[in-house]
């Protein structure tokens, strides 16, 4: 049972789990069940977004939700605070079965935060590795690794963008499914930048976002604007997450490729 009486980095981490772990036993039993992995999917997004609805409902019943499988209430617009999710991000790889980089996304925006609003608490579930990532404990910052520095990117394709500065840089590259998966990669460590460009929508990014910023990265658009969250158009098509020393250079590289 989810509690009111948590604070929201503690409602959001213990959501994100609990989710992670219905989402776990389903694939478990469906797998058995020799069940088709698009009715996996389909069952699994199903799953997620409704107790993480019912649960937000119970636990926060003024505040307003957006997420990936839910109709956009335009109410949001003029909420003091909206709860941004995505219940299950990399729903392909979960349908696979054996791959553990799919996550459960749970962030709240609040509108007196700043000018344009921000994010204040967040969590990321990466369920299959039994971790949920927060911003209350924040991570720690990831130490700076003596090596070529590595950017993941996605299993399906990697951005025109993404591929120039990594020749410009000299980085090596690395495929992760969701966008939650990869964002955690780099604030645990494993691989140190993360560049997309080509699509996503504001779910995609709020709570890896905010996590990774709690756990000292740097977080921007790739032309280096902030990333905003909660505007009316949900579509938020690139990011870049990378350890702060990479930045500047990451940034100019973009800009190289931009230009041509």
């Amino acid at each position: 049972m989810i509690s009111a009486s948590l604070t929201d980095a503690e409602l959001a981490t213990q959501l994100a789990r609990e989710t992670g772990e219905l989402l776990v036993e389903l694939r478990t039993r469906m797998l058995r069940e020799d069940a088709s992995p698009w009715y996996m999917m389909e069952a699994g997004d199903a799953l997620a977004h409704q107790f993480i609805v019912d649960s937000l409902r119970t636990a926060r019943p003024n505040d307003a939700v957006l997420s990936e499988e839910g109709a956009d209430d335009p109410r949001r617009m003029s909420a003091a605070r909206v709860w941004i999710v995505d219940p299950l991000d990399g729903t392909s790889e979960f349908g696979e079965g054996d791959r553990d980089d799919w996550a459960v996304h749970i962030a709240l925006w609040e509108k007196n935060a700043g000018p344009h609003g921000d994010l204040t608490a967040a969590a990321v579930a990466l369920p299959s590795l039994e971790r949920t990532l927060s911003t209350s404990p924040a991570p720690a910052q990831p130490a700076r690794q003596d090596r070529t520095p590595l950017m993941v990117v996605s299993r399906s394709r990697t951005p025109a963008v993404a591929a120039a500065v990594a020749t410009e840089l000299g980085f090596d590259g690395v495929r992760l499914g969701s966008a939650g998966a990869k964002t955690m990669a780099v604030v645990l460590g494993t691989v140190d930048v993360y560049l997309h460009a080509g699509g996503q929508y504001q779910w995609d990014s709020a709570a890896p976002i905010a996590v990774a910023r709690a756990a000292g990265l740097h977080t921007s658009r790739i032309d280096g604007s902030p990333l905003l969250y909660n505007s009316r158009d949900t579509w938020l098509p690139d990011l870049l997450v990378c350890q702060p020393h990479l930045a500047d250079a990451i940034l100019r590289a973009v800009r190289n490729f931009t230009a041509n």
